[in-house]
Parts: C-alpha cells; structure tokens; sequence
C-alpha cells in the first residue's frame, strides 16, 4: 500500500521555495523570511526530511569548471521490458557516470543525461552503458551545444 505525501502547509511550502534557492540558507533567516520561530522552523525541515520531501542537500557544481564541459542525453531503447529486465536495466543505466535517468513513454524507454569531459570519454562509455548490454536494442544519442536552463527546483505552489 502506497504511503500518502505529507501535508504541505503555507508555512512548509515557504521552506521548500526558499531552501531550493539556497539550502544553506541560516535557521534565523528562514524564521524571520516565513514568520516562525527558529525552532518551528528546524522541527519542519526535519519533518520534512523524514517524510521524503526534502531528499537531499547537496552542491551544485558547475560541469565545466570541472572539466566536465560536454553534457549529453541518450535515449535508449530495450530489447525486453519485463520487469525483471526493466530492473536490470534501471541498475545498469544508473551508475555513477550517469547524471540523470529517466524511465519513459514514447520510442525510448529510458533518456539519460550525461556529462564528460571529452569525446573519446562518452565513447567508451556508450561501449560499457549501451554496447556491451545485449538488452539496449538501439540508443541514440544528441550532444548538448548550449545548456540554456539547467536546476533541480521543483515548482511549489505557495
């Protein structure tokens, strides 16, 4: 049985649009921002946290300042989508050099998101990712000439 999504209130939904902007934003800020106290406000991250709502808290690092300057997607598409295949596809496609993974409607049944720091890079790892998985029936693949709007923010109605 599904568990059901937290109840979100005006309060929580001010959290989340601030704290998507800059999660390091100080405790007192927050308070002061959405008219609570300091405390109110940690115990609702923590609910928050606890509840699945807030997944993470990372950096978000700029590719080509690390020499990551080439994103790619690929959509690829599976020979058998049983589902002890589609798992083992969702493993295999979700390694540490993928970026993003998504399952998908439509000719492909996965779209991916990649950065590398050269050609010969993504070559290789389309060889281990696509080539080398005799589940990848086709892939193709489209290289990123502008990377116009990138983020992780969820939109939260307030």
């Amino acid at each position: 049985m599904p568990t059901r999504p937290p109840v979100l209130d005006a309060y929580d939904r001010q959290l989340l649009v601030i704290l998507q902007k800059d999660n390091r934003t100080p405790l007192r800020v927050l308070a002061e921002q959405v008219h609570l106290s300091t405390a109110a406000v940690q115990r609702r991250i923590r609910r928050m946290e606890d509840a699945g709502v807030i997944t993470a808290n990372a950096a978000v690092v700029d590719p080509d300042k690390v020499g990551q300057a080439i994103t790619i997607l690929v959509e690829v598409h599976a020979e058998r989508t049983q589902t002890p295949d589609l798992d083992a596809m969702k493993a295999a496609l979700s390694g540490p050099e993928v970026q993003q993974c998504y399952y998908v409607t439509g000719d492909a049944d996965f779209v991916l998101v990649l950065t590398v720091s050269t050609m010969a890079e993504y070559e290789a790892l389309a060889r281990r990712l696509f080539y080398d998985n005799k589940n990848v029936q086709w892939f193709r693949t489209v290289v990123v000439m502008d990377r116009v709007k990138v983020g992780l923010n969820v939109p939260v109605p307030t």
